[in-house]
């Protein structure tokens, strides 16, 4: 919190002071978070509303995912009031700045700001209401007796909290749940830290008759929900109750139970009641007694200005239009706020200074959007009026009423209506305004072309000119630079309608690499007036995303005027100029040249047939006239499971589901602030390859500032150095640097802001050495890191023998498969905290990782004290995907580094763009291959060379590329192989493991050349698969056999009927017979996914222990870690199933090294596979020990009664289990069938296939539908594997269809957050979604030997969703086609709507091709 001396301090404050004194401002904000009144004096400038929140203990559930409004994350709900209606808007809190909130309920991120004892109850209701009056959905209300009482709302779930059960039982009416700020049956709610006003108001409390009566009558409706077999009745799956303490109980005789009831506890989400096998739930009606209403004091509260600040910023919120253009009179260089979204992307990101800003949405003058209330007055509207501040939500909603009552005239609105639904997000709509959003002058806006179109103007105000009017057509004159005068405001925005009977037509087009939520490629807006004959009177050509302003096609609009609209000619002509208007150099800012170039004119052409077709001038195809729109998605699970057991194999929800959604899940920037704790800002480099010349640091020190800096100097050269394989990468730079965003040092400081702003302060001087960036590039430099394994099979084992082969095959095939990287993008960056201990040197480290011994180990190193006192702890990270099992280690290392010097905690949390700069990513690939073939389409010969873009460093570069050279033939049996591994070093970050680990890679190349070779044989990709799929008996080119496992064309056969394949193909083929201008396509792939750490034999072990209490509760350590994958519930229902005991009797509090020594990382599908052995083994012994108690107390006696008599017996109740993989240890270079072993335990399979339709003329396309079928065993929660398949597939279509990673010319990484790397959204997921398992297999997998006869699911689908990338390759061969294309088709991913578009080859995309000058580059680079 800053003084107000400081304010005075700032060189604007004087000139300011007098405004600031008539309108009698005040430096107070005062606010209402979930019903707490919160009186906040001259807050810290720069501050977000999230900054306020995370500050308060108990608000954690609001997250930082982005920082840029585009994650979702930090989503909470703004409660005002508008013209006396209440009013809810949800905002990005990263974004919403804190001036913001005065007068203001701010209701949170039901981050724990849900009571328990109300519960989940309002976020269930909102989720019924959005299904049945949004998406006018119907709810499945039945029961499996059918007598439900009809009264019962659907809307709201029947949940037992443990506050409820906790009061019955300690007969206290008004026990409170404990919810961190407070329980409804609190007399007060405690103001997070601050001190809570007299008239805040009260809180709604529960009566008695709310709660549950009785444990008992608790534990029967437990018994009751689950199942119904006499196994569950004896034992439920959920309702465990606990002992009383030892020293309150006698000793139990035979047949006795008297430990009597200290608690009991039950699952927060249900497990689901069963009705012919589909989960539903017993539902409870909706009680809003606890729902917070709008104070009544912000009700009858004045405006009144307010400011704060300190002597670099300071901020203003003028309440009425006199005091804005006072202020803009005084200082006219104040930066003009609304919803931020625009202005806090540049102060955080592009380090900005505004000295002044001034928050303008308070101003109610500027609000309002001017509707007739009558039809007269709507029949003689000429035009729409809206106001500066209006939301963008509110500008939407009247353009779609407007529209809706007048019709044609307004189809203006529509357009920007249409602009309007696909920008940005909600939570930005509802804040960002009209005004903003032009005064931005962004050369890619949705809305200023429609506006240019249109003719609008715009209403600007100043003290010296008053009130003028500026016309959007000359308004934009600059990069971001507009005629507006610097002391004037826009008040409102004039847009015209057509005249009544006008053939007037206004369109509106976006292209991007997203539909929902993305900034535009190319935008546009198109208004034509034609006369009675057909000519044009009047036009307008305006795009976005062609210039660095909004521009207009200025010598292509001239020339259509006067020229008879419905003629070819006419067309021909605007394309030939708009080629002209629009001649881009290949190296034109922003890339994608041609493709920008291609789709103006595309844009355009389709805004011709429009024209032709609403005007009635001509027919016209509707293929070519309508875009691809979607509806909302539905699906299918096949939720039988006929291998259910009393736990296992039960659709149990996630244990934290809950938690989750309501934010009360706790991850480690969450964790309550430490005493004297420190925050690290990482000082990480500016250039992708450069030597250091000079470091100064010192400019970061002060008052204000950092304490201390770390870098290579605070450890040994050997300390400094480390390496997940190889160690051959420095946590602190030393001399040079070879990737943009290596780290070089760390600043502390005491908090979060003087951290970040030190950081950025420590100068480094560099000497700039070549980059090389691309997998090309590396390969012409020699720039290679070690690496030598390679697969031979069959004759190629020698090089002799292949000349022979290559001769015998009568069609040999050559090409080369590049594919991309990805991000990973888990929602919680990379963070860590350690906590030193003065008394011994160990340390507490709390670490999202998916590896603690590693962590453990290199926090070991670097403070150099042993192991056993380094306890490094996570309890659950917000995704991970691969990003942290090596990744996470530099993070905890360098706040061990600081903790060790300084004897205080420190936390470090990276902000996206941090995250996305050092973390590296999956990384592309690179294939040139050559296959043989018999004429009738059998594989005989495979030569392949394979290259990845390791990055910098090694990190697990080396055992990426060995996991996709084994499956590079994917199913296929191929006689004779030889395939070579290329590891290539790069200036791009280190890439790391990601979901798949190079199987994705391995088989996208497989299924490129499938498709290659079947078109060369002329015959059907699908027949080709299933004459060389492997067939039992058979080996993989690691020479591992084929065994009775081997499911796959099973799989395929199952799904062709269930997803009637053969007829939707003919179908297709029919539909691209009739379309030209949209095009469909459909594929089948299948997968074989090795699981097991194949090259690291040594990590295919884990351990376990279980400890059972004498109360009967079980405590459950493991080395697994949970990143969301469900791995917690799985190995709960393991130990729940194995001890006879209800699930939520298992509790697991987190994964320590101290709990689980040398724990292998959760990674390679293999955790249940791993862990649950460990668990199981530990139970058996368990189980053994207390047999004899069993057979005293009888099978199903409960386990505070087991547990009670054993500890009596003197009977150990802790037990450890171990298990390491059996069968399998490859080594590389051994050919000998006979003496190799396998490389993987077992594989997991399935079969996925995917209808896409392609938009032609833009390369946008859609999912219509997915099918996926997965032979997983028998799974010990379908529930979460249906979870993990669905999301893995659609990860796998960002990686095949969206994501893309680009460089600049130098090495500078361009994707750093949510505004340029684009991953799938709610528009992209299949409109038809559905998934099945493979069941009734023949010996019921009892060979497998797996836990429970469970398969590893994380990974394997993620190759699931390239038929999408293939059913997109399928829909461009018909678009070829019919341009008459002859050269081969080469469709890498990502499959990108720039990439679709460029490979159609129809006449516009030639018109539109930007052909490089010599030595001219594209301006952005990717790794491949």
């Amino acid at each position: 919190m800053a003084s107000f001396e400081e304010i005075e301090e700032h060189t604007a404050f004087e000139t300011l002071r007098p405004i600031l004194e008539s309108a009698k401002a005040k430096s107070t904000l005062r606010f209402y978070v979930n019903g707490t009144k919160i009186d906040l004096y001259n807050p810290h400038p720069e501050h977000t509303l999230l900054d306020f929140l995370r500050s308060q203990p108990g608000l954690k559930g609001t997250k930082l995912g982005c920082g840029e409004g585009g994650c979702g994350a930090c989503t909470c709900v703004i409660q005002t009031v508008e013209d006396g209606k209440l009013r809810h808007l949800a905002v990005n809190a990263c974004l919403f700045p804190l001036i913001g909130e005065s007068d203001i309920e701010q209701e949170g991120h039901l981050d724990g700001n849900l009571c328990r004892c109300t519960g989940y109850k309002p976020i269930l209701k909102a989720a019924k209401s959005f299904i049945v009056e949004d998406l006018k959905g119907h709810l499945l209300d039945e029961s499996s007796s059918g007598a439900e009482d009809v009264r019962k709302d659907a809307g709201a779930v029947d949940i037992p909290y443990q506050s409820e059960l906790s009061s019955s039982i300690n007969e206290s009416k008004g026990f409170s749940c404990g919810r961190p700020g407070g329980c409804c049956r609190d007399t007060q709610i405690p103001a997070f830290g601050l001190t809570p006003s007299p008239s805040s108001p009260g809180t709604s409390s529960l009566s008695g008759e709310d709660c549950i009566d009785s444990p008992e009558s608790n534990m029967a409706s437990s018994a009751s929900s689950v199942g119904s077999s006499e196994e569950e009745a004896r034992v439920p799956v959920v309702g465990a109750s606990y002992g009383k303490p030892m020293k309150s109980r006698e000793e139990a005789k035979a047949g006795e139970q008297i430990e009597g009831v200290k608690t009991i506890t039950i699952l927060e989400a249900p497990t689901s009641k069963k009705s012919r096998n589909v989960p539903h739930y017993d539902l409870r009606p909706y009680s809003p007694q606890t729902e917070l209403l709008f104070p009544s004091a912000l009700r009858k509260a004045t405006k009144t200005a307010v400011f704060f600040g300190d002597s670099r910023r300071i901020w203003l919120c003028p309440v009425t239009l006199q005091q804005l253009l006072d202020i803009k009179n005084a200082y006219p260089s104040a930066k003009l706020v609304g919803g931020s979204s625009e202005v806090q992307v540049e102060v955080r990101f592009k380090n900005t200074p505004f000295a002044v800003s001034v928050y303008v949405s308070e101003i109610d003058e500027l609000k309002g959007i001017k509707i007739p209330n009558d039809e007269a007055g709507l029949a003689s509207l000429t035009e729409l009026v809206i106001g500066a501040n209006a939301s963008l939500t509110d500008v939407e909603v009247t353009c779609k009423l407007l529209y809706s009552r007048i019709g044609q005239r307004a189809q203006v609105l529509e357009a920007a209506r249409k602009q309007l639904r696909y920008f940005a997000g909600r939570q930005i709509r509802n804040v960002a305004s009209l005004a903003g959003n032009i005064a931005t002058a962004s050369p890619i806006s949705d809305m200023n072309p429609v506006l240019i179109a249109s003719n609008a103007r715009i209403a600007v105000q100043s003290i010296v000119k008053g009130r003028t009017f500026l016309p959007l057509t000359s308004f934009f004159i600059g990069y971001r630079t507009t005629t507006l005068p610097a002391d004037a405001v826009i008040t409102h925005i004039h847009i015209p309608l057509a005249r009544p009977g006008a053939r007037e037509v206004t369109k509106a087009y976006k292209q991007a690499k997203r539909k929902d939520d993305d900034i535009a490629i190319v935008t546009s807006s198109f208004r034509v007036r034609l006369d009675d004959l057909g000519v044009v009177e009047d036009t307008t050509l305006a795009y976005g995303g062609m210039a660095p302003v909004t521009t207009t096609a200025a010598k292509t609009m001239k020339s259509l005027l006067g020229r008879k609209w419905h003629d070819s000619r006419t067309l021909d002509e605007a394309l030939s100029t708009l080629s002209s208007d629009f001649d881009l150099r290949f190296g034109v800012p922003g890339g994608m040249a041609t493709y920008r170039k291609t789709l103006a004119m595309s844009l355009f052409f389709r805004f011709w047939h429009e024209v032709v077709h609403d005007l009635g001038l001509g027919r016209v195809d509707p293929g070519l006239i309508s875009e691809i729109h979607r509806s909302i998605s539905t699906g299918a699970r096949d939720d039988h499971n006929p291998y259910e057991q009393r736990v296992v194999g039960k659709q149990i929800p996630h244990l934290s589901a809950l938690k989750q959604t309501t934010g009360e899940a706790e991850y480690v920037d969450d964790m309550p602030k430490q005493d004297r704790e420190l925050y690290g800002g990482l000082v990480l480099s500016t250039r992708a390859h450069a030597r250091i010349i000079f470091i100064d640091w010192t400019p970061a020190l002060g008052d204000g500032l950092a304490l201390g800096y770390i870098d290579k100097n605070s450890v040994t050269p050997e300390a400094n150095t480390w390496g997940s394989i190889i160690k051959d990468e420095l946590f602190c730079a030393d001399g040079e640097v070879h990737s943009h965003g290596q780290t070089i040092g760390m600043v502390y400081a005491d908090t979060y802001v003087k951290a970040q702003a030190a950081a950025k302060l420590v100068k480094v001087v560099y000497e700039d050495l070549p980059v090389i960036l691309t997998i090309d590039e590396a390969i012409a430099a020699n720039s290679f890191l070690p690496h030598v394994n390679e697969l031979r099979k069959g004759k190629a084992i020698t090089d002799t023998e292949m000349p022979d082969i290559w001769s015998k095959c009568d069609k040999i095939f050559e090409g080369i498969s590049r594919m991309g990287g990805q991000e990973h993008f888990y929602l919680e960056t990379q963070a860590a905290l350690v906590i030193p201990h003065r008394e011994d040197g160990n340390m507490e480290v709390w670490s999202s990782t998916q590896n603690t011994m590693e962590v453990q180990e290199f926090v070991s190193q670097v403070t150099g004290v042993p192991s056993n006192r380094i306890n490094v702890r996570v309890k659950r990270m917000g995704g991970a995907f691969g990003g942290k099992e090596s990744r996470c280690v530099p993070l905890a290392s360098l706040c061990a580094i600081v903790a060790k010097k300084t004897k205080r905690p420190c936390r470090v949390m990276l902000n996206r763009d941090e995250d996305m700069l050092t973390t590296g990513q999956r990384h592309p690939f690179k294939a040139v291959w050559k296959i043989g073939t018999t004429i009738d389409g059998l594989l005989l010969a495979l030569d392949a060379d394979l290259y990845d873009n390791a990055g910098f460093s090694q990190d697990m570069s080396g055992a990426v590329m060995d996991r996709a050279v084994t499956h590079l033939e994917n199913c296929y049996e191929i006689p004779h192989v030889a395939i070579r591994g290329h590891v290539c070093k790069t200036n791009t970050h280190s890439n790391t493991a990601f979901r798949g680990f190079g199987g994705p890679q391995g088989m996208y190349i497989a299924e490129s050349f499938m498709h290659v070779v079947a078109e060369g044989l002329n015959m059907s990709v699908d027949a080709l698969r299933v004459k060389n799929l492997y067939k039992v008996g058979d080996h993989t080119p690691f020479l591992q056999d084929i065994d009775e496992d081997w499911h796959i064309p099973m799989l395929m056969e199952q799904l062709k009927k269930e997803a009637k394949y053969n007829e939707r193909k003919t179908a297709i083929a029919e539909f691209n017979a009739r379309n030209k201008w949209k095009k469909r396509g459909l594929d089948m792939v299948p997968t074989k996914f090795g699981l097991s750490f194949a090259t690291a034999l040594h990590l295919n072990q884990a351990n376990a222990s279980v400890k059972i209490f004498a109360d009967g509760s079980i405590l459950l350590h493991h080395g697994g870690t949970e990143m969301g994958q469900g791995l917690y519930v799985k190995m709960a229902q393991i130990a729940a199933q194995e001890l006879n005991v209800p699930i939520d009797a298992i509790f697991t509090q987190d994964t320590a090294s101290y709990q689980t020594a040398n724990a292998s990382p959760t990674a390679a599908s293999s955790g249940s596979d791993l862990n649950g052995m460990a668990v199981k083994d530990a139970c058996d012994q368990l189980n053994e020990r207390l047999k004899p108690i069993r057979e005293q107390f009888g099978p199903d006696a409960p386990m505070k009664t087991i547990a009670h008599a054993a500890y009596r017996e003197r009977i150990n109740l802790n037990a450890h289990g171990f298990w390491k993989m059996p069968k399998i240890g490859f080594q590389w270079g051994n050919y000998d069938k006979s003496t190799v072993k396998p490389m993987y335990y077992y594989f997991t399979q399935g079969v996925s296939c995917s209808e896409v339709e392609l938009d032609v003329l833009t390369g946008d396309h859609t999912v219509l539908r997915a099918d996926i079928k997965m032979d997983i065993g028998r799974s010990i929660n379908p529930a979460i594997d249906y979870g993990q398949i669905e999301g893995a597939f659609v990860q796998g279509q960002g990686l095949y269809t969206i994501e893309e990673t680009l460089w600049t010319r130098d090495g500078q990484l361009a994707t750093k957050g949510p505004g340029t790397y684009k991953i799938p959204g709610f528009s992209d997921i299949p409109q038809e979604f559905n998934v099945s398992y493979l069941q009734d297999v023949p010996g019921g997998w009892k060979g497998l030997r797996s836990i429970q006869s469970s398969k590893g699911i994380g990974e394997p689908p993620v190759f699931m969703a390239a038929s999408v990338l293939f059913a997109l390759r399928e829909a461009l061969k018909s678009a070829r086609d019919d341009n008459g294309v002859e050269e081969p088709l080469v469709l890498d991913s990502p499959a990108t709507a720039e990439r679709l578009r460029l490979l159609v080859g129809d006449d516009i995309l030639k018109r539109g091709t930007v052909v490089p000058d010599e030595g001219e580059t594209n301006f952005f680079k990717t790794a491949v």
